[in-house]
């Protein structure tokens, strides 16, 4: 399975766990790396937003930031 996200995109968690609190106040996160995948196939990234540090994340856990226009 290939990557559908690259470095340095702007993505958001789809489904964000209340009780999280590595979430990103404003939802929005940067792919700073992209990691190989996992037994079941699905590919992972690294994503970081500014003051909560990095997390990983399935391909299926984040969608592409919608654009302001």
């Amino acid at each position: 399975m290939s990557h559908k996200y690259q470095v340095h995109q702007l993505v958001r968690i789809t489904h964000p766990r209340i009780s999280d609190k590595r979430a990103s106040a404003s939802g929005i996160y940067e792919v700073t790396r992209l990691m190989p995948a996992d037994q079941s196939g699905e590919v992972s990234y690294r994503i970081k937003s500014s003051g909560y540090g990095e997390r990983a994340v399935r391909e299926s856990e984040i969608a592409a930031k919608a654009s302001m226009i």
